[in-house]
């Protein structure tokens, strides 16, 4: 899928909703849950790149491969791609 860059927050929570991760590592059927729980509730920054044949959007393969979503100074991560073990990381930026 193309690169893509959001910073609407309703488009950004839209968007991880239809985001489905299967595979190896880090896998989920819903990625918004995943953020919310991270504490990441209004998020102000979207930026998803890269192909993985396990990503799904809204049913579709070949979704994005490295996910970031920003709020304020929290940042959750998920990288990883085809035939690599998928991963997710949350972080405070100073």
């Amino acid at each position: 899928m193309e690169e893509l860059i959001l910073t609407n927050a309703e488009e950004i929570l839209q968007t991880l909703s239809k985001i489905a991760l299967k595979g190896n590592g880090f896998t989920t059927d819903c990625l918004v849950g995943e953020v919310m729980d991270a504490g990441i509730s209004n998020p102000d920054f979207l930026k998803a790149s890269g192909s993985d044949p396990d990503a799904y959007y809204d049913g579709q393969a070949n979704a994005w491969s490295d996910i970031q979503v920003r709020e304020s100074k929290k940042v959750f991560m998920v990288y990883g791609g085809a035939g690599k073990t998928r991963r997710s990381h949350i972080a405070d930026t100073p």
